[in-house]
């Protein structure tokens, strides 16, 4: 469920108050501050738009326009979609009516955009079969589970669903800084699909792979390995399209939220997501406590944080 409406000044600043101790290290652009509380995500926009987004979105929506009446005598309207929207959802119900209803692979990362963290990929298969089993446990959006949400559904899911995840360390990582992040990806998938395959004799209609570029790099990326997989439906938004890349999303984000917990115990304090000012802030604190080569463990040294940090 999605809420949206605008919000007044002195509503807005009382938001900013209550959501303090509950936003998230990353802020999506024009946003002022991106929070979770009780399974919804709230949004607040510069422009005053605020979005509730999870199953009790409204509850929380709807204590946000009780106080509007409170402080300004009357409740905000919610916004109406605009045509580019509509249209929007349109082309994705299309788009949905070939990779959803299916017998599909798909396959999915996470942590492309962290500094901390690794690179995980899940290659996974749903059968028509699961479809219902998936869609009570919310994985049709996605998108919209918070990370609580995730711990929960997953370890249900990976009962159920064959899937396969590779787990690309940061010392890994950092062993190739020639490889751009687009190269790393595309030698991820391809090797989560084939390890995936490998496991049984999947009758599948599609194999799904967000499109993060064209299919002409993605196969040039490839060339130096041995076996490729090429006959993937590529697609953008195909987590909200197909249901395998869904869950390859949900696992891979599983899999990292256990690994961000294994590094914040090794360095004994909570680690941050993201790549904003919070990890900055973070990764100083960090090299000034165990010095600079602890980088090299848990972070992504090419990312331009690691300048930031250890500049003096």
């Amino acid at each position: 469920m999605v809420v949206v409406f605008k919000v007044s000044d002195n509503t807005k600043n009382e938001m900013i108050k209550y959501y303090e101790d509950k936003k998230r290290d990353k802020t999506p652009p024009y946003a002022i501050f991106q929070a979770e509380e009780g399974g919804t995500i709230i949004t607040l926009y510069e422009s005053r738009k605020v979005m509730f987004q999870g199953i009790s979105a409204d509850v929380d929506a709807n204590m946000w326009k009780d106080m509007e009446i409170h402080l300004n005598g009357k409740a905000p309207e919610e916004s109406k979609k605009k045509e580019k929207d509509k249209k929007d959802e349109k082309e994705l119900y299309e788009e949905r009516k070939k990779y959803y209803y299916i017998n599909s692979i798909g396959s999915d990362e996470v942590g492309t955009g962290d500094y901390f963290g690794p690179v995980v990929v899940t290659a996974a298969f749903v059968s028509k079969d699961n479809i219902e089993f998936l869609e009570e446990l919310g994985v049709r959006d996605s998108k919209k589970l918070t990370d609580s949400k995730i711990l929960e559904i997953v370890p249900k899911i990976i009962k159920k669903i064959p899937y396969e995840t590779l787990v690309y360390s940061n010392e890994e990582y950092n062993k190739h800084p020639e490889y751009n992040m687009n190269k790393i990806k595309a030698i991820l998938h391809n090797k989560a699909l084939l390890s995936l395959m490998k496991k049984d004799n999947y009758n599948y209609d599609k194999v799904v792979v967000d499109q993060f570029c064209y299919p002409k790099n993605y196969f040039g990326y490839l060339k130096e390995s041995n076996n490729v997989f090429r006959r993937i439906d590529f697609t953008t938004k195909a987590e909200d399209k197909c249901l395998s890349v869904a869950c390859g999303s949900l696992i891979s984000r599983y899999i990292f939220i256990k690994e961000m917990e294994k590094i914040s115990k090794m360095v004994g304090k909570q680690v941050p997501k993201g790549a904003g000012v919070l990890v900055d802030e973070f990764g100083k604190n960090l090299v000034k406590e165990k010095g600079k080569d602890i980088l090299n463990k848990i972070a992504k040294l090419n990312f331009k944080n690691t300048e930031k940090i250890l500049k003096d």
